[in-house]
């Protein structure tokens, strides 16, 4: 094995025990109460802040309760909800779209697997990839901006093109039992500490791991 890859399996050791040492809980930061709820708001999430989503769900959890509640609305109906989201209009085609197939094809429940997931409307690998870990606890890596940008920066990626080249290379160095929760340390490490034009280094527990701290 060159001194590269063993640098990099080196690095994954300290970064993955850094992080079950410092934080042994790490979820989502979305409300919701149920599957179908989860998936709602991580379709909002898209190009979206959690914060912007966590404030306007509470209504449209309480109008649109359920699969069928959202399926007999309307995108109209909807979009009432959620203009405040960034891309309303298509948001809520999508919303009322899903709710639709998860009767028609699903028997209104929200499916483990990722590529059935993906056949509903709104639903992208990052999407499906959330509800199958989150919900289900697969070993699926959602890759969104954050976990794309510090997974590059730290240097757990090789300069990853496009976030499937990300997750592949995530997934093939991370545990699968630690997959779900290394989906949210990534997450809140890029929302928090290495954000993206001014990374809080200083405060930065794995700095001495990280490739773009110490150039190795």
């Amino acid at each position: 094995m060159r001194k590269e890859e063993l640098r990099k399996e080196e690095r994954y050791k300290e970064i993955i025990r850094w992080f079950e040492a410092n934080m042994p809980v790490a979820e989502t930061e979305l409300q919701y109460k149920d599957p179908f709820q989860l998936l709602v708001a991580v379709i909002l999430s898209a190009q979206c802040t959690d914060k912007r989503v966590n404030q306007i769900t509470p209504a449209l959890f309480e109008a649109f309760p359920t699969p069928e509640a959202m399926a007999a609305s309307s995108p109209e109906a909807v979009y009432e909800y959620i203009r405040s989201v960034s891309y309303p209009n298509n948001k809520a085609k999508h919303l009322v779209g899903m709710a639709q197939k998860l009767l028609t094809d699903f028997g209104g429940r929200v499916p483990p697997d990722v590529s059935e997931l993906q056949k509903l409307p709104g639903v992208g690998r990052k999407t499906a990839n959330v509800i199958a870990s989150v919900v289900y606890d697969r070993p699926a890596m959602a890759v969104d901006t954050h976990v794309f940008r510090v997974a590059n920066r730290i240097g757990l990626t090789n300069n990853s093109k496009t976030p499937l080249e990300t997750e592949k290379e995530l997934v093939a160095h991370i545990p699968a039992h630690l997959i779900p929760k290394a989906h949210h340390w990534l997450i809140l490490h890029g929302r928090y500490v290495c954000t993206a034009r001014n990374p809080k280094c200083e405060a930065c527990g794995i700095k001495a791991s990280c490739k773009h701290h110490t150039g190795l």
